[in-house]
């Protein structure tokens, strides 16, 4: 596309919190000839990069991750970035039964009470595939490109799940997991950075769909964002146990469902459910794919994609 585009990714720089996101910038550093703009946040200078095709990269440091400190920047957020494409947080993934050794994209929001960026699908299948080309071509032979669940982590740090809209940017969290071992790999941490620049190199349209069920890490919706020859446009992810806790079988989960969808560009063209949902789930997603037009599969089907009816269109 000829349009110049715009991204903005945050580093957290001071311990504790700036396992991941200070490697991988001082290695964008490196990588990249960057220029200092006017802002300054946390006494850092916001810097910039543009690519051969223009395209801007702003890189934004802060003492703290952003989204735990969300009301603090989002006045900044909203004045100096609101025109931008895209915005991401440069992370570590950690968890007791988190998996080790991956590289992972994962669109934000509460699914428990309904909240969520707008989606970007087309720069999320961008990153994921850049990740698995650098990936490979790093030797991380042992490390795994995936998705996660929706999910937000200022809410943890009590942050207002409501607020998160506000930012009318698409946002994303790009990791590193699950262990030390894993955050401070060197060859783990190049590939996240030269991933970053490569997230508007489109390829065609894309076949936006809601995957709806299953765990944090779910292989079949992880797998469908990867497939090179059906390109799947995979973002918000809503998993079971915030379907639960959300009340998604009632009215009101219905509601905060199909607004998710709304902050799909262009909307979905079929939905996907995990099988182990149980039935007022499924229940929820049949009838938002019949007010919708959208046909509604069993997530198996993703498994062998050329079987769909979408690429007989």
């Amino acid at each position: 596309m000829n349009r110049t585009r715009k991204a903005l990714y945050f580093f957290c720089m001071k311990e504790p919190l700036h396992i991941v996101g200070r490697d991988v910038f001082n290695k964008c550093r490196e990588l990249y000839d960057m220029d200092e703009s006017d802002l300054v946040v946390d006494g850092y200078p916001v810097l910039e990069y543009r690519d051969n095709s223009g395209n801007l990269f702003s890189f934004m440091r802060q003492k703290t991750l952003v989204s735990y400190e969300y009301d603090r920047f989002l006045p900044v957020l909203r004045r100096h970035f609101s025109d931008y494409t895209i915005a991401g947080e440069v992370n570590w993934h950690a968890g007791e039964n988190a998996p080790d050794r991956i590289l992972t994209v994962h669109s934000i929001g509460d699914v428990e009470t309904g909240h969520f960026s707008p989606a970007a699908p087309q720069a999320m299948r961008s990153l994921l595939l850049s990740l698995e080309e650098h990936r490979k071509a790093g030797g991380l032979d042992d490390f795994t490109v995936t998705t996660e669940a929706t999910h937000w982590t200022g809410s943890i740090k009590g942050g207002d799940p409501s607020k998160i809209p506000l930012f009318p940017v698409p946002m994303v969290d790009i990791e590193i997991g699950s262990a030390r071992h894993s955050w401070e790999n060197e060859r783990a941490v190049e590939c996240l950075a030269r991933a970053l620049t490569e997230v508007f190199q489109d390829e065609g349209e894309l076949l936006n769909i809601l995957c709806v069920g299953g765990t944090h890490f779910e292989d079949s919706f992880a797998q469908a964002a990867l497939d090179r020859d059906h390109p799947f446009g995979v973002s918000h992810i809503l998993p079971n146990q915030w379907l639960v806790s959300g009340g998604y079988e009632t009215e009101e989960g219905y509601r905060k469902m199909k607004d998710c969808v709304d902050t799909i560009p262009g909307g979905i063209r079929g939905l996907f459910y995990h099988e182990g949902l149980k039935g007022p789930y499924r229940q929820t997603c049949r009838v938002l794919g019949e007010e919708l037009g959208v046909p509604v599969f069993k997530h198996k089907k993703l498994r062998k994609p050329e079987g769909l009816p979408f690429w007989e269109e």
